[in-house]
């Protein structure tokens, strides 16, 4: 295949969508020719930079793939990562190109609102001699399981809460709610406290709590998550910004607290359950929703939204409704990657299903051992042994537990499978290095709630 005059050798196309192009092979195709170095960097919060030292072409007839890998390369950054601020050294057009593209009304028109957001601060592109120096400030957060604590994990359709003493859970519940279709704060407010309260109602004391929550949380506060889409924003900036900070204080005063999203609590249980570090964990549902543990268990703070993260670099790659962009992950490994691909399949889906109704649709054919079925999965397989060696190449991660509901069942089994077939036919490296599984019984013991309660350290430390 071939794209911007760069012949890009694939070995495994996916069957239900042969113009599937891989990043991470397009991306090595391109670096071959390209001997122009230039450096990018991305600033965050707290001034922790991250820095991509890389080549582009720098010619007139390689113009248009410079721009394009450059921008890829940037939207990974973002999304991977979070930011507010790019630097460009070396080369004035893809600056200025950059700084056009990521402005209001530019073709990356959302990831400039969207990081302005995020980060209290607006987004811009500037041009630089020198090149900031990386930094991270992983933190070592988890695994702390002394004394009397709190996990609260906030879903989309329900919450739990568990009570745990030196490590073991003596109380969980699992109460439905519906904080995506309500626009009261205060809804959502004495939801959390109401948890707070159940769980601390088995415990002699409340030491720390910890909470697990979709969404973007920057020093506790919440920053996006869907959980609150339907609050207004001046009252999300009054009441939902710090709902999780007031909750606890409110209840319980002056303890130790943290806040994190959900996927990377997911990580840490998958780190608790394995018993080593370094893991990535995907979960693949209403969207493709992501979490980090490094090499020292450390939480990293990035963004890890893979979901925005570039995968295919087909032109006629499916566009997402919401950033609306093309080739990002959520049309992959998640509800709609099978939603998609089920009718080039021959699967017909009712269209006044919802989505997850589509997908049990799909999963109940496989359960079944349609082959149309295990087509749709075998796909996505293909996609997926593609897109880990490229979050390889990112994470540099040991272990991947695939998650959520497009990988239960013989789907699950099947997408598991053709990603590792993939991985060893064509990336004999990532294979070597990488462990992807799906999460075993331990694993589910843990519990997202029991995580979230092993999350702050004790007061003092």
């Amino acid at each position: 295949m071939k794209l911007f005059g760069i012949e890009i050798p694939v070995k495994n196309i996916p069957a239900l969508d042969p113009g599937f192009i891989p990043i991470g092979a397009f991306n090595r195709a391109f670096l071959q020719t390209a001997d122009k170095p230039l450096g990018i960097a991305v600033e965050r919060a707290g001034g922790e930079m991250a820095v991509a030292e890389t080549r582009i072409h720098g010619t007139p007839d390689m113009a248009e793939a410079d721009r394009y890998y450059v921008n890829r390369l940037v939207k990974t950054i973002l999304w991977m990562k979070g930011g507010f601020r790019v630097y460009v050294r070396g080369d004035t057009d893809i600056y200025r190109y950059l700084k056009a593209a990521f402005a209001d009304g530019g073709a990356q028109d959302f990831d400039f609102h969207f990081m302005s957001g995020v980060f209290e601060h607006p987004f811009e592109v500037v041009e630089t001699e020198t090149l900031p120096a990386a930094k991270d400030c992983p933190q070592k957060l988890g695994g702390h399981l002394e004394g009397c604590r709190i996990g609260f994990d906030a879903g989309g359709s329900d919450r739990k809460v568990s009570a745990v003493i030196d490590g073991k859970s003596v109380f969980d519940e699992e109460v439905v709610w519906f904080p995506k279709t309500n626009a009261d704060p205060d809804y959502h407010y004495a939801g959390i406290v109401e948890a707070l309260k159940s769980a601390a109602a088995h415990l002699p004391r409340v030491d720390a709590v910890g909470v697990s929550s979709a969404g973007i949380y920057i020093n506790n506060r919440t920053m996006r998550a869907s959980l609150f889409l339907q609050v207004p924003e001046e009252l999300a900036e009054q009441k939902v910004k710090d709902i999780y900070i007031r909750a606890i204080r409110d209840t319980f005063g002056d303890i130790p607290f943290t806040v994190a999203n959900d996927g990377d609590v997911s990580a840490l249980a998958g780190m608790l359950s394995l018993g080593e570090p370094n893991v990535l964990g995907i979960a693949m549902g209403t969207s493709e929703a992501a979490g980090f543990v490094d090499g020292a268990g450390c939480i990293t703070g990035w963004l890890n939204e893979l979901a925005f993260v570039p995968v295919d670099c087909a032109p006629e790659a499916m566009r997402d409704e919401w950033s609306l962009d093309i080739g990002c992950g959520v049309k992959y490994f998640s509800q709609d990657g099978v939603i998609k691909l089920a009718p080039r399949a021959g699967i017909a889906l009712d269209e006044s299903l919802s989505p997850a109704e589509k997908l049990k649709v799909v999963q109940k054919r496989m359960e079944q051992d349609d082959p149309a079925a295990a087509a749709v999965y075998d796909s996505i397989g293909t996609c997926l042994g593609h897109t880990l060696d490229y979050y390889y190449g990112l994470y540099g991660m040991k272990h991947v537990l695939l998650l959520g509901r497009v990988m239960s069942g013989k789907g699950g089994d099947r997408i598991l499978a053709e990603a590792k077939r993939v991985l060893a036919e064509e990336y004999p490296a990532a294979a070597a290095a990488v462990l992807p599984a799906l999460p075993d019984e331990r694993f589910r013991r843990v519990g997202q709630s029991a995580a979230a309660a092993s999350l702050p350290a004790p007061a003092g430390r």
